[in-house]
């Protein structure tokens, strides 16, 4: 049983650290393409709806592999395939 409890503890530490460096990992990505959105479009004003449209593709991009990560750690912390494999 104790064995059960360190491998629920070690997944929940998985959990934080996955939503945690995928929130920081996107939340740097968006805010490095935002900057330099906004360097572009100051440089090369008459290029902005082609950029604004290239640069919410990437926003939904970066978030898109975010969500991915969050819905792995739903994974673990919802139907751990560890605990399946230790109980099969």
């Amino acid at each position: 049983m104790e064995f059960i409890a360190n491998v629920q503890g070690f997944t929940a530490i998985a959990i934080g650290i996955i939503v945690g460096l995928g929130a920081l990992g996107a939340a740097l990505g968006i805010g490095i393409m935002g900057s330099k959105f906004l360097e572009s479009a100051a440089r090369q004003p008459e290029l902005v709806p082609m950029l604004q449209g290239r640069m919410f593709l990437l926003a939904g991009l970066i978030d898109a592999a975010f969500l991915i990560g969050v819905g792995v750690a739903m994974m673990f912390a919802f139907a751990n395939p560890l605990l399946a494999a230790l109980n099969g």
